[in-house]
């Protein structure tokens, strides 16, 4: 197995550093797949995080100068690894000003992803900072735990409001209680609610708009027959979606929500060349 990638475009450098950012205030840990022509950071822990899980997918040409992967075999020509996306964000500060960044899966002591940071210097020298990541090799045998999660047959699906503005109120909300309850419509409407035996608050959205899944031929039946102002509710750990808005820093271009009706909220952010799915499971 050989991966090896540089990326040399400053702007593709903080892109690649934001996403990275936001991985790591999602998970501590994670899986990072390495195919051809896209990367893909997993993470989903059903019983220790109470059933939250990501995708986020990279399409690799948007961002790296020169990319090259020898996968396990010629017919799997992919590489799965874990590792803690902090520990690359940490390495990818030190990357802001850099003339390249070169990441290789490289063996040290352990198998590990080494981030190779050339820093502009006045002299001739070159200075560079290498940052050695300790990493886990994920068998193929249990690739098939990291498929790709279905798109949930939704009954709403609605275009979230600006997130920061989203943030805020969940940030209040947080201190009066621990669950919040999503509902919406497919009027382009959609409210915050919590309600506890001292308190009960709603923060009420409208005119978001609802994507046209319909084009996409993904609309599920439930959708096509439901009655536009009738609202579909989720309850859900505010802690979890908090999680979710304050660790974002795709900005993405586009943010909608799917719920199945007391089961899961799905959030899809979508930026031209990163897509990030995140899924809450209802409370009972």
């Amino acid at each position: 197995m050989k991966f090896r990638g540089k990326i040399v475009d400053v702007g593709c450098l903080n892109h690649f550093t934001r996403v990275v950012n936001t991985i790591s205030k999602l998970t501590k840990s994670c899986i990072l797949r390495l195919t051809s022509d896209k990367l893909y950071f997993i993470f989903s822990d059903k019983v220790a995080s109470g059933g939250v899980a990501m995708w986020c997918q990279l399409f690799q040409g948007n961002f790296f100068d020169e990319y090259q992967i020898e996968g396990v075999s010629a017919e799997h020509n992919e590489i799965y690894l874990e590792l803690m996306p902090e520990n690359l964000a940490r390495s990818l500060k030190t990357a802001q000003n850099a003339k390249t960044v070169k990441i290789k899966l490289t063996m040290k002591h352990c198998p590990c992803i080494t981030i190779a940071v050339e820093l502009p210097s006045l002299s001739s020298h070159s200075r560079v900072v290498t940052h050695d990541i300790p990493i886990s090799i994920i068998p193929r045998k249990l690739w098939n735990d990291f498929e790709e999660p279905s798109v949930p047959d939704f009954d709403v699906s609605i275009y979230l409001p600006v997130l920061k503005t989203m943030r805020s109120v969940v940030e209040r909300m947080k201190n009066l209680a621990n669950h919040v309850i999503i509902e919406a419509n497919q009027n382009g409407e959609m409210n915050l609610k919590i309600d506890t035996d001292l308190v009960s608050v709603t923060t009420h959205f409208k005119e978001l708009g609802n994507p046209p899944w319909v084009e996409e031929g993904t609309q599920p039946d439930s959708y096509q027959i439901r009655d536009p102002t009738s609202m579909a509710e989720a309850r859900i750990d505010i802690k979890r979606l908090l999680q979710f808005l304050a660790g974002q820093q795709v900005n993405p271009s586009k943010a909608i929500c799917n719920i199945v009706t007391n089961k899961i909220i799905h959030f899809v952010l979508l930026h031209e060349d990163v897509s990030l799915q995140y899924f809450i499971p209802a409370l009972a």
